[in-house]
């Protein structure tokens, strides 16, 4: 309906770098069809979501609820027509949307997505949707691309919102709401539990495949595990190097520079902690039975994975999405049926316990994001313009979202390698 208050406009900023950019300063061409159906089709989505869309002609749409204003409908319509959810993000990053709640709103929309676009037009999928360029395969030369792209961005920008024991993955509080000085305890007990999981103790030959930065390495090590840690991402793994030296344990440490493919050597167990959404769908076979053949009969994996709904991977495996362009080249969540079957098909390995608390990432992402927010001036200082904090908030609130709507999840896995019987 029409009102006779409108919702503020801002003008798109034009001091985007261009080269930096390309997909923001430049809007998609887009035919009158394409657009008018498309905002069709979002005016239609929007009146039956519980949020409040409001336009810069005074129009709004919606029950009510969390606010998007659309600064900018031509722009925003003309991404979202031809480049689906990526034209999405884009329209974020240019300005031409906002919402004074980003996360209220993303999480209506995250909580609603099996149903924002018609089933006719879901059958049209191929048509719409872009398929995952082939540069993004997670071969062993385009894992270390595809990680860099986003690890080695800088560990300053990273020491920035994480908190001291510099964890980029879901901690587990005792309780909610979360705050910032419970951070560092609540990751060291997600660490603990994971190494409890895979009976680390001393003498334990411990394989962990994906460093972060070191924070988990020092913590087995400080049991008295023996640990091999791999990871594709040299930023990592220097400063991960330059930790366990300062904590006196390079004599039980290794970090190497290695694929999961590449590893040798057996182990007691291994843990890994949210790679495997690195992994691809294609290789998963390749990944669960590289874990196998390193472990020895009857040895442990601790498992880490964010997850999301079978049907959900299964719609949207092949399809290309905001979160692979801008920041995790490559990437793909399994869900808990997909990890399953791949365990069960191609390996020894079975599932002994596996436990969810998706909430508890909801609010390790709620203080990163805040945090990041606080220091922004701080993020400008390390050479990341406005475009790319607006990206960041962006990805923060949309990871915080799906989780607190329940559309993603995260588990920590027991496996167990069985034992042959003679």
């Amino acid at each position: 309906m029409r009102t006779a208050e409108s919702c503020p406009v801002e003008t798109p900023r034009q001091d985007t770098d261009p080269v930096s950019w390309p997909d923001v300063v430049t809007r998609p061409d887009a035919s009158r069809a394409r657009t008018a159906v498309t905002r069709a089709v979002l005016r239609r989505a929007f009146e039956r979501l519980p949020l409040q869309a409001r336009f810069a002609d005074g129009t709004r749409a919606g029950l009510g609820g969390p606010v998007i204003d659309i600064h900018d409908p031509a722009a925003f319509h003309a991404r979202i027509g031809t480049q689906g959810l990526i034209g999405f993000g884009e329209s974020y990053m240019a300005g031409e949307w906002d919402a004074p709640d980003l996360v209220a709103a993303l999480t209506v929309l995250a909580g609603n997505a099996a149903g924002l676009i018609p089933a006719p037009l879901q059958k049209l999928r191929g048509l719409w949707a872009l398929r995952r360029p082939d540069v993004q395969r997670n071969t062993p030369t385009g894992a270390r691309d595809n990680i860099s792209r986003h690890y080695d961005l800088s560990n300053e920008l990273f020491a920035l919102f994480l908190d001291d024991t510099l964890s980029y993955s879901a901690a587990l509080f005792r309780g909610f709401p979360a705050t910032w000085d419970l951070l560092p305890a609540a990751q060291h007990r997600k660490i603990d539990r994971l190494l409890d999981l895979a009976e680390v103790g001393p003498g334990t030959r411990l394989l962990e495949i994906g460093t972060g930065w070191g924070e988990l390495a020092i913590r087995a090590a400080g049991r008295g595990a023996h640990v091999t840690s791999l990871t594709l991402s040299r930023e990592q793994r220097d400063l991960a190097r330059q930790r366990v030296r300062e904590a006196g344990l390079d004599d039980r440490v290794a970090i190497e520079l290695c694929d999961y493919r590449e590893a040798v050597g057996t182990y007691d167990a291994v843990v890994s902690v949210e790679m495997i959404e690195a992994v691809g769908e294609e290789f998963w076979p390749t990944y669960f039975a590289a874990l196998d053949t390193l472990l020895v009969p009857g040895g442990r994996v601790a498992l880490q994975a964010i997850t999301m709904p079978h049907d959900r991977m299964r719609a949207s495996r092949d399809t290309f999405t905001w979160i692979q362009k801008y920041i995790f080249p490559g990437g793909l969540l399994p869900s808990v049926e997909a990890v399953e079957d791949v365990t069960h098909e191609h390996t020894t390995l079975r599932t002994t316990r596996r436990d969810a608390f998706g909430a508890h990432y909801a609010e390790t992402l709620r203080l990163w994001r805040e945090r990041f927010t606080e220091r922004a001036d701080e993020v400008a200082a390390l050479g990341f313009d406005e475009t790319f904090r607006r990206m960041w908030t962006f990805y923060l609130a949309y990871s915080e979202a799906g989780f607190r709507s329940g559309y993603l999840d995260v588990q920590q896995y027991l496996f167990t390698k069985e034992v042959p019987t003679p």
